[in-house]
């Protein structure tokens, strides 16, 4: 018996996700910061936005917000290798795309002003707004923020290799067929649009579910097994684990398909809403200097 409990908590740390949280989105944190001092200090009295460091901030945050289209250009044109890697002009896309409306909202000191100026803030607060949830979706069909394009086959596979190793657990009496309906609930059809929160929240309430499950279970199991009852710390972590690597890859296969539609409508209004900022800012900075 202390063989077997053995062999399975290894298989079953073997595919186990990593221990540790993600690190924390310092970033993200750092950002909402900046924005709620921005908005509880009274800027006006330290910034203007027609002289000095508050119009260079306008200056600035134009500009950054305008240089951030390199990389759709880098992206197309391989002759432009010379400025850098896509993945490099990718990742300061994406800080322009912050660090840019954030200089501009300084430069606005978080507040509406004439028509143009409000017409240039609404549309660059919709880029940029825009720019997070395609980040968001760009991140689901990739392996990581700036990794590879995954494929549906790949997520698949993978969910597959989990299933086919599931044997060390059935010395836990139903809890295969507990995982097996936890794997069809979470990749249960839902609507297009809210498919991939759908499943995040179905594939988070079942892990906790099956959690109290194997503790109870185990539990059980040790009242009858004085081994099993050394090894209770070991064997359940490694069973939660292995449980959260399976639940992990069904969400993966429910929300690629949806993320991977929703990403491509969304490149769809993206670009032309870019578009439409770089004109009313053109047209925004006419009017401030000619009127």
């Amino acid at each position: 018996m202390a063989a077997v409990i053995e062999i399975a908590a290894d298989q079953i740390a073997a595919r186990s996700p990593r221990s540790g949280r993600r690190p924390a989105h310092i970033g993200l944190w750092l950002t909402l910061a900046v924005i709620i001092a921005g908005y509880v200090v009274p800027t006006e009295v330290y910034l203007s936005p027609r002289h000095g460091f508050g119009y260079a901030l306008g200056i600035i945050g134009g500009l950054m917000m305008l240089a951030s289209v390199i990389y759709q250009l880098r992206k197309r044109v391989p002759s432009l290798a010379v400025i850098g890697s896509v993945k490099l002009w990718f990742r300061l896309h994406m800080v322009l795309g912050i660090v840019g409306p954030l200089a501009i909202l300084y430069h606005s000191n978080f507040s509406l002003g004439a028509t143009n100026s409000n017409v240039a803030l609404v549309c660059m607060l919709m880029v940029s707004g825009s720019g997070l949830v395609g980040r968001y979706f760009y991140a689901r069909i990739h392996q990581s923020l700036y990794g590879r394009l995954v494929t549906l086959r790949e997520l698949a596979d993978e969910a597959e290799k989990l299933r086919q190793h599931s044997g060390s657990l059935k010395m836990l009496p139903g809890l295969m067929r507990e995982v097996e309906l936890a794997e069809k609930h979470i990749a249960a059809p839902a609507m297009l649009v809210i498919r991939p929160l759908l499943a995040a929240l179905r594939q988070r309430s079942e892990k906790r579910r099956l959690t109290r499950l194997v503790r109870n279970a185990v539990a059980m199991a040790a009242t009858r097994c004085r081994v099993l009852r050394k090894e209770y710390p070991r064997f359940t972590m490694a069973a939660d684990g292995y449980i959260a690597a399976r639940l992990m890859a069904v969400r993966r296969v429910a929300e690629f398909e949806a993320s991977e539609r929703l990403f491509a409508a969304w490149h769809v209004l993206h670009m032309p809403l870019f578009f439409m900022l770089i004109i009313v800012s053109v047209v925004h900075v006419i009017a401030v200097h000619v009127y």
